[in-house]
């Protein structure tokens, strides 16, 4: 049987890492090892970070809205607030909530009054 010599097949699975690797710095885009560590290292960390996005701009949003109801005009904190809408059974959710926050602070004076209202009509 005759020797196998992976020079094509090898070259193209080193060309193809090291295209993925090409913005690294230094060794890390050059030499065939450290390429391979670092494209797994950066795979890896980019899986992790895709649902820690998600957790951030969620600790973002409940910020935002929790800044806006603890001004002077509204009186109560997040929570309560969150509550409300629930028991309003309002559809918005905590992005949406944020943006209205952050633009139209009119509009969202409007929207929590209506819930306090109505809650404290409730209540009564």
């Amino acid at each position: 049987m005759t020797r196998v010599k992976r020079g094509y097949t090898a070259r193209r699975r080193r060309k193809k890492i090291r295209l993925f690797a090409s913005t690294f710095i230094g060794a890390h885009s050059r030499l065939t090892r450290t390429t391979t560590q670092q494209r797994m290292r950066a795979l890896v960390s980019s899986h992790r970070d895709r649902s820690r996005k998600k957790r951030d701009f969620r600790r973002l949003w409940i910020t935002r809205i929790n800044a806006v109801t603890r001004e002077d005009r509204i009186f109560y904190s997040y929570s309560l607030f969150i509550h409300n809408l629930y028991k309003r059974q309002l559809l918005l959710n905590r992005k949406i909530l944020a943006q209205i926050a952050l633009s139209n602070k009119n509009c969202f004076d409007i929207i929590s009054n209506k819930i306090k209202y109505k809650s404290n009509k409730i209540k009564e």
